[in-house]
């Protein structure tokens, strides 16, 4: 599209062709691929730069098995075979950084956020913006990326997090896609059932 400005090739590999990938090739995901993504989507907006995105990358045999154990049936193959699975979560004590993320403000942390009912809602609004940051940044690098919502969160934070100090939000698979990685592609909203004008 004329007003975009990223060329039409980008524009399909960021958005019109990219879908939740469900299949992938045996080829690894490296550590130094997902360091390059973190480092191009790392400055996605939050609400005063708040950084509670947290990720646990799955690589032991044994950190899978408890994973699958928590997805529901349909997501445990997938889950089983990707290359890398990542676990997305909130750090529910995000304010501890603030003062050294959010310098000129370094009162927020006390003023807006002392109480942890207070910083639940933003922790997980501001993951799950560098959630939506990071599928772009997997797509970048030419991968598929799976987020998943259909697994129990009781149990993934009891198995990964169970000192209480994150929420999990997200289990996204990741890999190189393989023929079959994709479904077809499903409906969306048309832009007059979306936007309002007043």
């Amino acid at each position: 599209m004329a007003n975009l400005a990223i060329d039409s090739a980008s524009q399909d590999l960021l958005f019109r062709e990219a879908h939740s990938a469900h299949r992938f090739t045996d080829e690894p995901v490296s550590d130094e691929a997902v360091k390059a993504i973190y480092d191009l989507i790392k400055y996605a907006p939050t609400s005063m730069n708040m950084q509670a995105l947290r990720v646990v990358l799955i690589r032991s045999d044994d950190a899978r098995e408890r994973l699958v154990r928590q997805m529901i049936d349909t997501n445990k193959e997938k889950t089983s075979s990707a290359p890398l699975v990542a676990i997305i979560a909130a750090d529910l004590d995000f304010h501890d950084e603030m003062p050294r993320l959010f310098p000129h403000f370094p009162q927020a942390k006390d003023i807006f956020f002392a109480k942890r009912d207070d910083r639940v809602p933003h922790a997980v609004s501001s993951a799950t913006l560098q959630l939506g940051y990071f599928i772009v940044g997997v797509r970048a690098a030419g991968l598929g990326a799976g987020p998943m919502a259909g697994f129990d969160v009781d149990g993934v934070n009891k198995e990964f997090f169970d000192d209480g100090k994150h929420h999990a939000i997200c289990v996204m698979v990741i890999g190189n896609p393989a023929e079959d990685a994709y479904h077809p592609r499903l409906p969306r909203l048309e832009y007059d059932e979306v936007f309002t004008t007043v």
